[in-house]
């Protein structure tokens, strides 16, 4: 499951461009200032960030800059009326991948936010695996012992986020953190539908093991 940040503070803009990336393979966080955005960006991996520059709490490139130097690697594509060269180069220079100037085309924008989250799983392992359980997240194909399973864009996304975790308990917040986006309600009962269909699907002997009262664990059978 690809993430999106939007750091945007006009209200009206930040809604639209959430909107226009936002797809069933796709969630997309949306905040107004660096501050909020900044406890988003230490507690989550995110596939891209879109920037606005000019934010009232600050110029996100001096922020950008300071992570970079932090080791952060997350691409980031900056959204600006600034058009002059300087300023163009200045968002190169201080850690942006990306320089999109206002006004601009949502196609483009999306696009171009596509091609950084291309980029950014490069990174990522193609298969991750577990007893008998094996995930090629680059073909988007789960199977046990050798089945191939039926899984949908959710299920699939808790199961990767289990595998990367395998052996430890994850949080019901935490996967609705990592798996689904803000707007999904943190008392609604969405993890647990999500993991039943998950565990019927990978049927006998059980993987997943309920921690009551706390979440769930990717286990040996």
């Amino acid at each position: 499951m690809t993430r999106i940040m939007v750091v945007e503070d006009d209200e009206n803009l930040r809604i639209a461009v959430a909107a226009k990336l936002r797809t069933p393979d796709v969630e997309v966080d949306a905040c107004g200032d660096i501050k909020t955005a900044d406890q988003a960006l230490r507690e989550n991996l995110y596939d891209c960030v879109v920037f606005d520059r000019m934010l009232p709490d600050g110029d996100a490139i001096d922020y950008v800059h300071a992570r970079r130097r932090e080791g952060w690697h997350a691409p980031v594509l900056f959204l600006t009326a600034r058009d002059a060269l300087a300023d163009r180069v200045a968002g190169f220079e201080h850690g942006g991948d990306d320089y999109l100037v206002k006004p601009f085309a949502m196609a483009e924008l999306a696009e171009r936010v596509a091609n950084l989250c291309r980029r950014a799983g490069i990174f990522r392992p193609t298969v991750l695996s577990h007893t008998d359980l094996v995930m090629d997240c680059a073909r988007r194909e789960v199977r046990r012992a050798g089945t191939l399973l039926t899984l949908t864009n959710k299920e699939f996304a808790v199961l990767e986020y289990l595998l990367t975790r395998a052996g430890r308990t994850v949080g019901r917040a935490d996967l609705i953190e990592h798996c689904w986006d803000e707007q999904t309600d943190p008392m609604s009962n969405v993890v647990d539908a999500t993991v039943r269909r998950l565990r019927r699907k990978l049927r006998e002997p059980e993987l997943i093991h309920a921690v009551r009262g706390v979440g769930y664990r990717l286990g040996t059978p």
